[in-house]
């Protein structure tokens, strides 16, 4: 039977939602794997809206659930239905909903705290040894509820081409270990069954990033 993969959206949009080809790349990978998508999302406002020409914040409410929808095409599912016991895996895409709309990362990075909705999720799929994959930013989120883990955000080292390197220390801050990688490569915690790839964290070529996306998404179903 094929393996069902929970695909956690924040919105769409990277500025204030999901990354719309990260989201889109771990769909076309877990189909060309064989894997069954199962996308969800919080039924929540957005923290904000931001206007993606302008790169400015708005006055208007959006829904996550809803701007989610436009990525799924529709076929989503309120996250407060995710049952652990029916899925293989799980994996949450970056962007910045993630770190506004599923966490407060943005604004209080390591003192953030995670909501209480996708925390249940991560540690349910946790405590039943199934592999959890994230990317971009989304890692924060493993490394704010499992002490001792190991994950990827790229590398430690601000340049032109890691520019939110900063992060990596934030996250060793919070005592994870932090593996500096390439944006095509992804790192495996067997202990606690955790994938991580940089994906936009890097300022490289897209087709990078779909390849990183893709050796997450292998190794995630390696592991399920």
């Amino acid at each position: 039977m094929a393996k069902r993969v929970a695909v956690v959206l924040a919105g769409c949009g990277v500025f204030d939602g999901s990354e719309i080809h990260e989201a889109s790349a771990v769909l076309v990978h877990l189909s060309r794997e064989g894997a069954q998508a199962e996308v969800y999302a919080p039924n929540i406002l957005q923290m904000h809206v931001v206007d993606h020409v302008k790169g400015q914040p708005t006055p208007e409410q959006r829904n996550v659930l809803v701007e989610s929808a436009r990525i799924a095409r529709g076929n989503i599912k309120d996250l407060a239905t995710l049952d652990v016991k029916g899925l293989d895996a799980l994996i949450i895409p970056g962007g910045f909903g993630v770190a506004k709309n599923l966490s407060t990362w943005a604004t209080q990075g390591k003192n953030c705290s995670i909501s209480k909705e996708v925390e249940g999720v991560l540690r349910a799929f946790h405590a039943a040894h199934k592999p959890i994959g994230l990317c971009c930013i989304s890692p924060v989120l493993a490394a704010k509820i499992f002490p001792g883990c190991e994950v990827t955000v790229g590398h430690d080292t601000e340049c032109e081409q890691w520019p939110y390197a900063k992060t990596a220390e934030a996250m060793k801050e919070l005592g994870c270990r932090h593996v500096n990688s390439q944006v095509t490569e992804a790192h495996v915690d067997a202990r606690n069954r955790l994938v991580t790839t940089s994906a936009f964290m890097c300022n490289a070529p897209i087709h990078h990033i779909h390849d990183g996306i893709g050796n997450m998404v292998r190794e995630v179903l390696r592991l399920a």
